[in-house]
């Protein structure tokens, strides 16, 4: 079966490349419907990684956030028009103390091997999710980010000690906010503050109990934890206030990615005795949990859809580019490109 791939070959520059795909064996062919684009989709296409590792990863089909239709399941398990979401973690090996998304043998799509930049997709079926039926597939686009959101979760859920009263999200951009969400609706009974710069864009957290800019943060406030989802040059800034803000014996939870080192204030670490730890990617228990939790609260649904950016159809390679080139200009959500090639 030939396939045809679009790979970045170059900062900006897309090609098409062909590929056979073998169906001797089990595994299942997706046609891909909705793909969104990452920030590290983007650094890869702005070139913003080292050479080095740019060298190392092209030619490289981008994005690992995507859902498709099933076409052929040898299994069984899926049948032809099923709705799935695909996960990008691959493992090679199970390990009995560390999770899949966190063992070094793990490939990952569109790091390291082609992502779903694909005409069509064969994939393990571990690797595929059902959708609720009737689901905002611009919303579903991106259910990997949101499980990475999840997977944090989890893990706060089991590392954290049990007071929460008070719990921050520092982080007004798109993963404070899915974070956000599905903080308050797996826990509701704590209270939830957000920390950011933008007013406009803490002003649609109507979900928290409060919101703050950064810049003007009561002095006398405090966290029993906290969540950093700022990222980049920011995410230094964001730490250092959480250890300020937060009580002692507290967790931190880091998400935000930095290209660079991040100095932490380590004197009020052990002073107060805090807990740090850091979430990356997600594995199928995290799409899975993420999946169940559309379905027993749809309010989610409706929240996800503000983040909603721009929609763009992608019939070409100007396309793909077209919608690259607006992701970089927004202030706020996410990019999706209808994949109708």
């Amino acid at each position: 079966m030939l396939n045809t791939v679009y790979q970045l070959v170059a900062p900006r520059r897309f090609e098409v490349t062909y590929e056979n795909i073998g169906l001797q064996d089990n595994d299942v062919i997706v046609r891909p419907t909705h793909l969104s684009i990452c920030n590290a989709d983007q650094r890869y296409y702005q070139g913003l990684r080292e050479d080095h590792i740019l060298r190392e990863k092209l030619p490289m089909a981008l994005i690992h956030e995507a859902i498709g239709t099933v076409l052929r399941d040898p299994t069984g398990q899926f049948k032809p028009g099923d709705e799935v979401v695909m996960i990008p973690n691959t493992p090679v090996e199970e390990d009995e103390f560390i999770a899949e998304n966190y063992l070094r043998s793990s490939k990952f799509r569109a790091s390291g091997f082609n992502g779903f930049m694909q005409e069509y997709v064969k994939i393990r079926q571990d690797r595929l999710v059902m959708l609720p039926e009737g689901i905002d597939k611009e919303v579903a686009a991106f259910t990997e980010i949101v499980s990475v959101s999840v997977h944090a979760l989890s893990r706060f859920d089991r590392f954290a000690h049990g007071r929460r009263d008070v719990v921050g999200i520092w982080g007004d951009g798109n993963l404070g906010y899915i974070t956000a969400i599905f903080f308050k609706t797996m826990f509701p009974d704590t209270k939830l503050y957000i920390f950011g710069i933008s007013k406009d864009k803490l002003s649609d957290f109507t979900f928290a109990d409060g919101t703050f800019r950064v810049s003007d943060i009561p002095k006398d406030l405090e966290l029993d934890h906290a969540f950093e989802c700022v990222g980049g040059a920011g995410s230094g800034k964001a730490i250092d206030q959480i250890i300020d803000y937060i009580k002692p014996e507290g967790t931190i939870s880091i998400l935000g990615v930095s290209e660079y080192p991040v100095p932490i204030n380590t004197r009020m670490v052990l002073e107060k005795g805090l807990r740090i730890f850091g979430s990356s990617r997600s594995g199928r228990a995290d799409f899975e949990k993420t999946v169940e939790l559309y379905r027993e609260h749809p309010e989610i649904i409706n929240y996800l859809s503000n983040i909603v950016g721009a929609v763009i159809p992608v019939h070409s390679i100007a396309d793909m580019k077209k919608a690259f080139e607006m992701d970089i200009q927004k202030s706020f959500g996410k990019t999706i490109m209808l994949w109708e090639k």
